[in-house]
C-alpha cells in the first residue's frame, strides 16, 4: 500500500493556483498515489529546467508529455528531434494495456489528442522545410565554435567580421565568408586592413582549412538565404501552441553545427523579443537537446555568453531546458539557473559515474522520504526524482514521479508522412528555394575584376570604355522612369544608408535587426 500521508505531504508543495503542466504522481515505497499530484506552474517555466537520464530511462517521453502540455495551454515549443520519434506528436496515440494501465496508476483520464506540428530540417537536405541562417547573422563567436578555433583564431574571425560590418558587405554563405578572407590576405586587401589591426596568413590558413572541412560536411546548406524568421516559431492554430519539430536525425554529421545552431536561435529570441516581465505562462518554451555538444570544448567568452543568455532571456518570457543525460554535462552558472529538475534513473558502473551521481545528489533539497543515491538508480522507465520551482519561487519537496503517458504517438509517423506534412505547410513556400542575392562574394570579385578608374580618368566611365550616356536609349529610358518612382528613389536611398551603416551585434555576436 502507498504511504498515503508520505505522498499527500510531497504533493502539498505541488499545489497551484494557476495553470500548470501535470507530470505524473508522487511514488513511495515503489507505489503511485493517483491524489498526489506533480506539476510545474506555468508561470514558472521561464525559470527553466533541465530533463537529464541515461539512454533508455524516458527522457523523450518525458519531452514529448511537457510539449503536448503546453502546446494544450497555448505555448509553442521548439523541440529537437534527434532520433525522429517525436514525429508522434502529430498524430493521436493508439491505446493499449500499457498505456491504460499506467494512466489509471497516476490518475490520469487519458485520450489519444494530435498536435499542430511543425516540421523543420536544417538546411535544405532534410525532409522538413528547410531553415537556414546568414553567416552575417551568426557572427563570429558561434561560428567560432562550429569551426572549433582556438580563442587566438577566434578574434581574428572577429576582426573579419569587423571589417565586413564597417563596409556593409553581407557575409550570406560560406562563399561570401571565404572571398573576403582570401581578399584581406590579398596585397590590395591588406591596406584596407590599416589602423584596425592584420590577419596572418597562417590564421587565415587555417580558418579557411576549418571551413572547407565544415562545407564537406554539408554546412554550406545551412548558411544562407532565406533566413529563418523567429517569429514563425510563435505561432497557434487552433488556440494550440505549434510544436516546432526540428529535424536532427543526422546529428553526427556534425553535431558541434546542430548544437550550436540552437544557441544561435536562442540568441535570435533574446534580440528580437521584448521584454514581457511576468507571465502567466511563457511565450515560447525551448527544448535544448544533446545539450552536453554545446558545452564541449566551448570557449570561456562562449560559455560565458550562454550563462547570460540563460540568465537574461527568461525576461522576454522565454523558458529553457537542457535535456541531458548528466547535470554533470552542464557547468554549474548554467545549471544554478534551472528552476525545474526532471531527472532519471542514472546509471552509476564507473567511479566516474558514481562521482556524478554523488554530485547530482547534492543539488537537490534534503528529503526524509527517500534515499537519494539509491533511488536514482532505482528509478524505472517513465519515472523520475522531481523538483521544480513553486508559484511563490521557492522549491518544492523531492517527488520520486511516475509520469503521465504521452497522449500523442509514441512513435515516429515515417518519412514520407513528415515530407508531406513539410510540403502542405504556409512555411514551405517561404523557405523552400535558396535565395542567391548580391553580397560579399560578387562586390568583392568585381572588385577585383574591375579595379577603380585612375585619378584623372572617366569617372563615369564603364568597365569596357561605355560611358553611361552612350547606352541605347530603351535602356536609358526604362532606367529615367524607374528612377521617377518614388519608391525606387526610397529603395535606392535606403539601400545606400545601409550599406555605409555598420551592422550592429548582440550578445552572442549575430547581427541585430532593430
Amino acid at each position: 500500500m502507498t504511504d498515503n500521508s508520505a505522498a499527500q505531504q510531497i504533493a502539498s508543495g505541488y499545489r497551484t493556483g494557476g495553470a500548470a503542466v501535470d507530470l505524473g504522481a508522487v511514488v513511495v515505497d515503489g507505489e503511485a498515489d493517483a491524489q498526489a499530484q506533480v506539476r510545474i506552474p506555468l508561470a514558472t517555466l521561464n525559470r527553466h529546467g533541465l530533463v537529464a537520464g541515461a539512454t533508455g530511462t524516458g527522457k523523450t517521453k518525458t519531452l514529448q508529455l511537457l510539449a503536448e502540455q503546453l502546446s494544450e495551454a497555448g505555448v509553442p515549443v521548439v523541440l529537437a528531434d534527434v532520433k525522429g520519434d517525436l514525429s508522434g506528436l502529430a498524430r493521436p496515440g493508439e491505446t493499449g494495456d500499457k498505456i491504460t494501465a499506467r494512466a489509471q496508476d497516476v490518475g490520469d483520464g487519458w485520450q489519444p489528442t494530435a498536435y499542430p506540428a511543425q516540421f523543420l530540417s536544417l538546411g535544405t537536405s532534410g525532409r522538413g522545410v528547410p531553415i537556414r541562417a546568414s553567416i552575417t547573422s551568426f557572427g563570429p563567436l558561434l561560428l567560432s565554435k562550429v569551426l572549433g578555433l582556438n580563442a587566438t583564431q577566434e578574434s581574428t574571425l572577429g576582426l573579419i567580421f569587423h571589417w565586413a560590418d564597417q563596409r556593409g558587405l553581407a557575409l550570406l554563405d560560406t562563399k561570401d565568408l571565404r572571398s573576403v578572407i582570401q581578399y584581406l590576405t590579398s596585397d590590395e586587401g591588406k591596406e584596407d586592413l590599416k589602423g584596425i589591426g592584420g590577419v596572418s596568413a597562417a590564421t587565415a590558413g587555417v580558418i579557411l582549412r576549418a571551413l572547407s572541412n565544415l562545407e564537406a560536411q554539408g554546412g554550406d546548406e545551412f548558411f544562407g538565404e532565406p533566413e529563418l524568421d523567429v517569429a514563425d516559431l510563435l505561432r497557434q492554430v487552433d488556440g494550440k501552441g505549434v510544436v516546432n519539430l526540428l529535424e536532427l536525425d543526422d546529428v553526427q554529421t556534425n553535431p558541434v553545427l546542430f548544437s550550436t545552431f540552437l544557441m544561435w536561435l536562442l540568441a535570435e529570441l533574446f534580440e528580437e523579443l521584448p521584454e514581457a516581465g511576468d507571465l502567466d505562462r511563457p511565450k515560447l518554451v525551448f527544448f535544448f537537446d544533446e545539450a552536453h555538444l554545446l558545452f564541449d570544448n566551448a570557449s570561456k567568452a562562449f560559455l560565458e555568453r550562454i550563462e547570460q543568455t540563460v540568465k537574461l532571456i527568461r525576461s522576454k518570457g522565454v523558458g529553457v531546458f537542457f535535456c541531458t543525460q548528466l547535470p554533470t554535462d552542464l557547468p554549474n552558472p548554467v545549471l544554478s539557473q534551472l528552476g525545474a529538475r526532471v531527472q532519471h534513473a542514472i546509471r552509476a558502473f564507473t567511479p566516474e559515474d558514481q562521482k556524478a551521481l554523488s554530485r547530482t545528489v547534492k543539488t537537490y533539497p534534503t528529503t526524509e522520504h527517500y534515499r537519494l543515491e539509491e533511488a536514482l538508480t532505482s528509478l524505472g522507465t517513465g519515472e523520475a526524482i522531481v523538483t521544480v520551482l513553486s508559484e511563490t519561487g521557492a522549491p518544492t519537496p523531492v517527488a520520486w514521479t511516475r509520469l503521465r503517458p504521452p497522449r500523442s504517438l509514441m512513435a515516429s509517423i515515417g518519412e514520407d508522412a513528415v515530407r508531406e506534412a513539410a510540403r502542405s505547410s504556409d512555411l514551405h513556400g517561404r523557405y523552400s528555394e535558396t535565395i542567391d542575392r548580391e553580397s560579399a562574394y560578387e562586390k568583392l570579385t568585381a572588385k577585383v575584376a574591375h579595379p577603380a578608374a585612375e585619378p584623372g580618368g572617366e569617372s563615369g566611365a564603364e568597365p569596357g570604355g561605355t560611358a553611361p550616356e552612350q547606352r541605347g536609349g530603351e535602356e536609358a529610358g526604362l532606367f529615367q522612369k524607374a528612377m521617377a518612382n518614388p519608391a525606387v528613389r526610397s529603395f535606392f536611398r535606403s539601400a545606400a544608408s545601409a550599406a555605409g551603416r555598420e551592422i550592429t551585434r548582440g550578445l552572442f555576436g549575430n547581427r541585430r535587426r532593430r
